[in-house]
């Protein structure tokens, strides 16, 4: 198990009630999976629609249980962002 820092912004910061929380996980899908454990409700809904970053580098389209999470890590969780 890793210890990273997840970050959260704009309406997953709302939904969350803080702005970043520690997790233990090896992979974004269990860190994510800790998430909706610890925050049922508006924040679940929020994350099906986020991007993460894991140390500033795009997951993409890559299967969340495929990304592996290193000690003192970041997930970065971006819901989408109005404007252009």
């Amino acid at each position: 198990m890793a210890e990273v820092t997840v970050r959260y912004w704009a309406a997953a910061k709302a939904a969350a009630g803080t702005a970043q929380e520690p997790y233990e996980a090896r992979t974004l899908a269990e860190a994510l999976d800790a998430v909706r454990e610890k925050h049922p409700g508006e924040l679940v809904r929020v994350l099906e629609r986020c991007s993460f970053l894991i140390d500033g580098d795009p997951v993409g389209t890559r299967g969340h249980e495929t990304v592996r999470l290193t000690e003192g890590g970041t997930v970065e969780v971006l819901p989408p962002f109005a404007g252009g």
